[in-house]
């Protein structure tokens, strides 16, 4: 060993676990192949893969942990590590639209309070909830990085600057 630490072996996959490539589309197999080969090693890959998988299944369930595990020849515990470290990541069902509200000092000292419980009385629902439809999901991020801006909401990408509570339900009305 040449100095740092020492990279891991691939752990083995489990002996009843299903194959990855039926789990997922070809297209998005293609996608998790393309990504390893850019990499030294297939650790390397996990970030983006995960998010070819979040965006075929919609969130990122057990199985899916499970199968990006033994694509990757991971241990499930390390694509677990990553799932839970970065909010960007759903670890469960979400709508078909995501609307993340900053809530860090610049838009909280700039009325993110109010953006929320805008979304509260236009929705019915509260940070981490999803509407009844399933059309919108709540979240709240620590930082947007709009602080200029704030307050700032994204929704599937899309960010809403300067916001004020009665802009939401004009923004919300116009998700399909």
């Amino acid at each position: 060993m040449s100095g740092g630490l020492p990279i891991p072996k691939p752990a083995a996959a489990a002996p009843n676990v299903k194959d990855p490539r039926a789990c997922f589309s070809k297209e998005t197999i293609a996608r998790f192949d393309a990504q390893v080969k850019q990499y030294p090693t297939t650790r390397s890959a996990l970030i983006p893969i995960l998010h070819y998988a979040q965006e075929e299944k919609g969130w990122i369930s057990r199985e899916t942990i499970e199968m990006v595990a033994v694509y990757l020849k991971l241990a499930p515990i390390q694509v677990w590590e990553v799932a839970t470290f970065y909010p960007m990541f759903h670890l469960q069902p979400v709508g078909r639209h995501v609307a993340w509200v900053c809530r860090n000092i610049s838009c909280d000292l700039r009325g993110c309070n109010e953006i929320i419980d805008a979304f509260h009385k236009k929705c019915g629902v509260a940070p981490g909830q999803t509407t009844a439809d399933g059309k919108l999901t709540l979240r709240l991020a620590e930082c947007l990085g709009g602080c200029a801006q704030a307050p700032v909401m994204d929704i599937d990408g899309t960010y809403y600057e300067n916001l004020t509570p009665e802009q939401v339900g004009s923004i919300l009305d116009r998700l399909k």
